[in-house]
């Protein structure tokens, strides 16, 4: 009867393993001697400079422009996400998922157009 539950318990200590592991080797080979310029504040290499180090306010304001970017990166991102089983299964679907899958795009494509109209996808 124990014998059933071998592999369960094989599988919850590799996993605790596997979960622990990175967390010991990131403790261990940590930087120790932390400075001011590893403490400093920046986002996508703009450094926080409109207050002085002791009157920094909690909310920084970044631009929100690079989280409007990544958005956009994630939602075409994910389009390869959908059409890859759809590629590999397209022999047995038929025309219907055919159709389908030209709606997808053609919601995605409409999509791109909005962004790129908007400015979305522009790097200033």
């Amino acid at each position: 009867m124990l014998q059933a539950y071998v592999f369960i318990a094989i599988l919850l200590i590799a996993s605790l393993v596997f979960a622990v592991t990175p967390l010991l080797m990131a403790f261990v080979i940590r930087p120790k001697r932390p400075n001011p310029v590893k403490n400093a504040t920046y986002e996508c290499g703009l450094e926080f400079e409109s207050f002085p180090e002791e009157a920094r306010p909690v909310w920084v304001p970044f631009r929100v422009q690079y989280y409007v970017y990544a958005l956009v990166f994630v939602i075409f991102d994910i389009e390869t996400v959908f059409l890859y089983p759809w590629a590999v299964a397209y022999s047995q679907l038929g025309l219907y998922a055919l159709a389908e899958m030209f709606l997808f795009v053609a919601i995605l494509v409409f999509g791109l157009a909005y962004a790129w109209r908007k400015g979305a996808l522009e790097w200033v």
